[in-house]
């Protein structure tokens, strides 16, 4: 990735005329002038000559290096590149700067700076010592945020300076690259229920594709296709060569909703509710991901991502893969939503098969709950991870949080609380080992609260599921 744009043009033509130039002197310029105006004044006063041209050498010098510097042109081109440019929090990137003299003359001393946003650290300034022509110089730096967000790097600046040091001029480029820092996600145990076959559990569903399987309609034969899937019987009824269409088993879907909602958490900062919810919900993406399912990530605002297709769901593992950043970049930039239900969410849930969901929940009233409890039967297992503001600022568990519990845990919901400061991967291995422990006690299928059992929504259909 890099920045910096075309050439850039460090002459009299930018920013201003001369008068901004002479803007541009130093404490030591601008000594060496006053002290120029006072011997000439003294001299005129005293009458003496010599300590005039003593003045008027002080005066000048100044002066003459603001023109002369005003007067060079210098064709510069710089580019940042950012190693890597998406970072999770607290860990390092490396910021590369390249400055490159484009113009048949060599340049003076360069002094460089990049603009960067507190978080990041302080401004990188480096010194670039005479470039000769076509010549190139390259600087680097490093930067590092323990918040996660977009962070705009740039533009660069150059600042142009005489061999006195009597005048600076300063120049920009225009473009800037953007860091992204996005939530801390931690490896997650392989959970898995009642077996099954990591990407192909509940939710396990077929489409026409272009490999698979063998389907029993046929379809014109294509450039490429393999001749021995020539179906002869319809070649022979249509008078042209057909093949035998295939199919393509669709991976497992998984959703993992977010709630977003001020209303559900207290405080602020990296060690708060809801930025364990934000890393928590980046942690479980990753891992479906790696285990093969279609996974989105959902909001209490309805929004969905990747959204593709009319599901919401990418269709093809290369999709996934492309949308693994996106929702990474979305999870890095998101903040508290006004609303104050999941109705919208659920809205989005009622479209069709879901799979599996998992949701991280922030406090929960009555009506909350309810609508959470519901989400249950349009999925074929969920898990919720649920946070209690009242424990996370300092307090005890609070018996209302303990009813909404009870209360997913009788929809189906594999529901635990989250103790502060308590790893995801320690719940999510708590979360299989109470599945499975229902699941055994029920007899693993044909019960509404056992998921990976049969198709999304309960209805068997013999094979069963797992999530890991």
């Amino acid at each position: 990735m890099s920045a910096g744009g075309p050439a850039a043009t460090v002459d009299r033509e930018e920013k201003g005329g001369l008068r901004a130039a002479f803007g541009g002197l130093t404490t030591r310029g601008r000594s060496f002038l006053a002290a120029g105006v006072a011997a000439a004044v003294c001299a005129y006063v005293l009458g003496q000559a010599d300590l005039l041209r003593v003045g008027l050498l002080l005066a000048v010098l100044p002066l003459v290096c603001t023109v002369v510097l005003y007067r060079t042109r210098y064709r510069v081109a710089g580019s940042r590149r950012l190693t890597p440019s998406r970072v999770p929090a607290g860990a390092e990137a490396r910021v590369h700067l390249r400055m490159d003299n484009v113009s048949r003359l060599p340049t003076g001393l360069l002094m460089l700076q990049d603009r960067v946003p507190y978080v990041l650290g302080p401004r990188p300034r480096f010194v670039l010592d005479r470039v000769e022509a076509g010549g190139r110089r390259e600087v680097s730096y490093r930067v590092r945020s323990d918040l996660r967000g977009r962070y705009p790097l740039g533009p660069l600046q150059l600042r142009l300076t005489d061999p006195f040091g009597m005048c600076e001029l300063s120049r920009s480029f225009h473009a800037y690259d953007n860091l992204t820092v996005i939530p801390r996600t931690e490896p997650l145990p392989p959970v898995r229920l009642a077996g099954e076959s990591s990407g192909y559990g509940d939710g396990r569903q077929r489409s026409l594709a272009l490999a698979g399987e063998d389907d029993v309609i046929p379809r014109g034969y294509r450039h490429g296709d393999d001749l021995r899937r020539v179906h002869w019987r319809s070649t022979a009824r249509y008078g042209e060569l057909m093949v035998r269409r295939e199919e393509q088993p669709q991976r497992a879907r998984c959703t993992v909703l977010l709630d977003t909602r001020a209303v559900g958490y207290q405080g602020s900062g990296p060690d708060s509710a809801f930025e364990w919810a934000v890393s928590g919900a980046a942690s479980a993406l990753v891992h479906m991901l790696e285990r093969g399912f279609s996974v989105r990530l959902l909001t209490d605002t309805g929004s969905s991502v990747p959204g593709e297709g009319a599901d919401g769901f990418a269709g093809s593992t290369q999709e996934s893969a492309d949308s693994a950043g996106l929702m990474m970049d979305t999870l890095a930039v998101v903040d508290h939503s006004d609303g104050g239900g999941l109705s919208r969410a659920y809205d989005v849930l009622r479209g069709g098969n879901e799979g599996l969901l998992v949701a991280f929940f922030g406090d929960l009233n009555e009506e909350q709950a309810t609508v959470a409890a519901r989400m249950r039967q349009r999925s074929g297992g969920a898990v919720a991870f649920v946070l209690d503001s009242a424990e996370w600022a300092g307090g005890r568990t609070s018996a209302r949080h303990e009813d909404r519990l009870r209360q997913l845990r009788e929809a189906g919901w594999t529901a635990l609380t989250v103790p502060p400061g308590t790893s995801l991967a320690r719940l999510w291995q708590q979360a299989g080992q109470r599945r499975l422990g229902e699941s055994q006690a029920l007899g693993g299928a044909g019960f509404p609260g056992a998921p990976f059992s049969g198709a999304p929504g309960g209805a068997g259909t013999g094979t069963t599921g797992g999530w890991s």
